[in-house]
C-alpha cells in the first residue's frame, strides 16, 4: 500500500510531533507500506522519511522544481518525482496513494488535507483519509468541520470522509481497514 503523508516541513516544531511522524514511518516500513510525501528534508516530512528509510522501507518524494532549486529536498529518497508546480505535486501525490494521512502541519498541510477531503466529498478521491490528531493538534479544525455540518454548509454524511487517529499505529490501521468511498456520494455534494 502507498500511503501519502501530508506533514509540516518546519524544523522548529515541538519534538512530540516529530516523534510521532517518525513512528509513522517505522510502522509503515514494518508493514511493507510505501511512503509518498512532499520530499522535504526537515520537520515532520524529514522525520517520516528518515524513519521509514532507516527501517529499510521505501520513500517516494514528489516535489516541484522551484523547491529543488532551493535545495529543500530530502537527499535519501528511494525515488524523487519532480513536478512543474504545487498543483501538479498535489495531484500526483493523491493519484499515487492508496490512502492519505495528515500529520500536524501549517497552512500547506491544511490546504492539502482540505483539498483531498473536498475531492472525496465530490467522489473524485475514494480512498481513506486519516487525520493524525497528535496531542489534540487538529481539535479546532475538527470542531470547525462539525460547525460546517451544524450550520448546513456540509451534509452530515461528509463527516465520514475522514477518520481521526491519535497515534501513528492507529493511523496506519485506519489506512488498512477503512473501506473505499462510494461514488454515489456525488448526489449529496450539493445541499
Amino acid at each position: 500500500m502507498k500511503i501519502t503523508v501530508y506533514a509540516a516541513s518546519s524544523a522548529q516544531v515541538p519534538d512530540k510531533y516529530k516523534q510521532e511522524a517518525a513512528e509513522l514511518g517505522r510502522i509503515m516500513a514494518r508493514r511493507g507500506h510505501t511512503l509518498v510525501n512532499g520530499a522535504g528534508k526537515t520537520g515532520l516530512m524529514g522525520a517520516t522519511c528518515d524513519a521509514i528509510l532507516a527501517e529499510g522501507g521505501t520513500a517516494i518524494g514528489v516535489i516541484p522544481q522551484f523547491m529543488i532549486e532551493q535545495d529543500w529536498q530530502h537527499k535519501g529518497m528511494s525515488e524523487l518525482i519532480i513536478t512543474a508546480d504545487m498543483h501538479e505535486r498535489k495531484d500526483k501525490m493523491a493519484e499515487m496513494s492508496d490512502a492519505c494521512v495528515a500529520c500536524p502541519g501549517g497552512v500547506g498541510t491544511f490546504e492539502e488535507l482540505l483539498e483531498v477531503i473536498t475531492w472525496k466529498q465530490l467522489g473524485l478521491y475514494l480512498k481513506p483519509i486519516v487525520i493524525l490528531n497528535v496531542d489534540h493538534y487538529y481539535d479546532s479544525l475538527l470542531d470547525q468541520l462539525q460547525r460546517c455540518v451544524d450550520e448546513t454548509f456540509m451534509r452530515p454524511q461528509h463527516l465520514a470522509c475522514w477518520q481521526v487517529a491519535t497515534t501513528a499505529e492507529e493511523a496506519v490501521n485506519l489506512c488498512e481497514t477503512t473501506p473505499l468511498w462510494d461514488t454515489s456520494v456525488r448526489r449529496f455534494a450539493a445541499l
